[in-house]
């Protein structure tokens, strides 16, 4: 049954559902005969939308267009690899390495955007389609409608702000593809327009979305973090709030997840009476390095990106069996058990002599150092995701990486399941300390302040008084700049290699109204050509990616980002 339903969505959704909204029109030229027999929205409406199982059958398809690999792969590319934390691996592909180098064209396959207009595409269906379903199946209720509609708003939401991010101005549509006569050639929406309008969206579904799935004791509960529930949808706005400059909603949406995740510590307590790889650190409820009664740290990597759906995850991209979907996109990048050595390399600038106690960015107790890298040859592999455990002594302090005692197994190639979190309790913690930071009033800084301590403690095991805070207050609270040099540092430690460093720098920038914050930190990572690059990436352009060129072959209405006008590109946008 569920496969006959399965190959059902697949027709429509081929037939009906286009790559990408600016490539529509000479898609239709291609419909099957199945499409070709009645109007579009006459063969969707009497052919597929029929029972509440096709609308869940729809949804599952968007989760399934962001969990490919072609966006997996561009949530990496276009959140990390222009960063300062990320270099050329063994042997990068070309498209990569021209990024990589900041020579990034139109032609480059990493500015097609066609899987996440393909969600777009398919939440708009959703949106369209399950009121109108309610109406005619008697089991489909009103809250089962409402919230399959927030959920699908919410994926559209997301996706559209990876495109805002990665883009700035992109073609904003919220109607689907039913209609042979609609038009889908649309200009770019500002980004000030699209940002505004997914806050009002999540805004109007919050209250429909699913609390949870399944209750925290039962073997399912892992599923509330793979599917969309309220909290991820606060955690969208916090952010949203925050790139807005809207500092009092991303608090608020933060205290939401916040206080929520500490009813769930408090509910584990009641129902198991004690739980030793959680504890609370300031307040908040956190997954230990060293668990009570362990003498080995890790424990939090293992649960958090090892296993994936941990106590801490909002929302993450769910690859568990029994789902054969791969995330073929961490072997890839990163490595894997039999190539060490992915596509990309991290910074050295990350993990040179952590240990000896001489790096700037991360302290010799910090295990996210020790857990997100190691030196392999000349080059320091990225690890985080790639490992599937990891077991490490911080007692004594190492002198060196070796003092460790480092153990850790890596996945295999058929073991290609890591999830990839899009938002975790860390998010909400730093989000609300970035807030607090640019408000600026009062007290806020001391509050900030200990927010990043909370999870820069977890991360040097410094719970239950066995080690102090490596973070001095009084080194930071005297100037905004300082806290947010700090908050800035400690979102590169806590989030290494998880697709959000270089969003981070184009959030900065924005906010400074130039990029010399940006230019400085990215172009620490390189050798050459240094200056060069700092007078190319200060242009306020250059910090969002081009077109790609086939896009704008077919819409006129576009106008490529002036930044990578080439000639041949600007007869296209005459």
């Amino acid at each position: 049954m569920e496969k006959t339903i399965y190959n059902k969505v697949q027709k429509v959704v081929k037939g009906v559902l286009p790559l990408s909204l600016l490539t529509f029109l000479p898609l239709l030229n291609s419909c099957n005969d199945f499409l070709d027999l009645k109007p579009q929205n006459e063969v969707v409406l009497e052919n597929f939308w029929k029972e509440k199982a096709d609308a869940a059958s729809v949804l599952t398809s968007c989760y399934e267009s962001l969990e490919s690999n072609d966006a997996l792969n561009r949530m990496l590319v276009w959140g990390e690899l222009r960063s300062d934390n990320m270099k050329a691996g063994a042997s990068t592909p070309n498209d990569l390495s021209e990024i990589l180098k900041e020579s990034l064209l139109p032609s480059n396959p990493y500015c097609n955007w066609g899987k996440f207009y393909e969600c777009i595409n398919r939440c708009n269906t959703v949106c369209y389609y399950a009121p109108q379903l309610q109406k005619i199946d008697p089991n489909y209720t009103e809250a089962e409608m409402k919230a399959n509609v927030a959920e699908a708003t919410t994926l559209r939401a997301l996706a559209y702000f990876y495109l805002i991010r990665t883009f700035r101005d992109v073609p904003y549509c919220t109607v689907p593809s039913i209609d042979d006569r609609q038009n889908y050639v649309l200009p770019a929406t500002k980004f000030d327009v699209v940002l505004d309008t997914l806050i009002t969206d999540l805004e109007s579904i919050k209250g429909d979305a699913v609390r949870r799935y399944f209750v925290d004791e039962s073997p399912s509960a892992w599923q509330n973090s793979c599917k969309i529930t309220r909290w991820a949808v606060y955690a969208l706005l916090a952010d949203l709030y925050l790139w807005k400059g809207e500092w009092d909603n991303a608090i608020k949406y933060c205290d939401l997840v916040i206080d929520y995740k500490r009813q769930q510590y408090n509910d584990m307590l009641q129902l198991y009476g004690n739980v030793n790889n959680i504890d609370l650190i300031d307040s908040i409820p956190m997954i230990l390095e060293k668990p009570v009664g362990m003498t080995t740290c890790g424990n939090a990597y293992n649960e958090i990106f090892g296993e994936g759906n941990s106590f801490e995850s909002i929302f993450e991209l769910s690859f568990k069996s029994p789902q054969s979907t791969k995330n073929d996109m961490v072997s890839k990048f990163f490595g894997n058990q039999r190539e060490p050595q992915g596509n990309l390399s991290a910074s050295d600038l990350l993990f040179k002599d952590v240990a000896q106690g001489s790096n700037t960015l991360f302290k010799k107790t910090d295990g996210r150092a020790y857990e997100g890298g190691e030196l392999s040859g000349s080059r320091y592999t990225i690890c985080k995701y790639v490992r599937t455990n990891v077991s490490y002594r911080t007692n004594p302090v190492p002198s060196t990486e070796k003092d460790l005692a480092l153990s850790k197994t890596l996945r295999s190639e058929s073991e290609a399941y890591a999830n990839w979190i899009i938002y975790r309790l860390s998010d909400m913690l730093l989000i609300k300390a970035e807030a607090l930071i640019e408000r600026g009033q009062g007290d806020d800084f001391d509050k900030a302040f200990a927010l990043i301590d909370i999870v820069n403690k977890r991360a040097n095991d410094a719970v239950g008084g066995t080690r102090s805070s490596t973070l001095k207050k009084t080194d930071y609270i005297d100037s905004k700049a300082a806290m947010e040099d700090l908050l800035i540092a400690e979102r590169q430690r806590e989030f290494l290699f998880e697709g959000k460093r270089w969003y981070d720098l184009v959030r900065l920038a924005r906010r400074d109204g130039k990029n010399t914050r940006l230019v400085n930190l990215v172009t620490r990572k390189y050798q050459e050509n240094v200056n060069a690059l700092k007078i190319k990436l200060a242009d306020p352009n250059i910090i969002y990616f081009p077109y790609a060129k086939s896009e704008l072959k077919v819409n006129p209405l576009l106008k490529q980002n002036p930044a990578f006008l080439t000639g041949e590109d600007t007869e296209l946008t005459k």
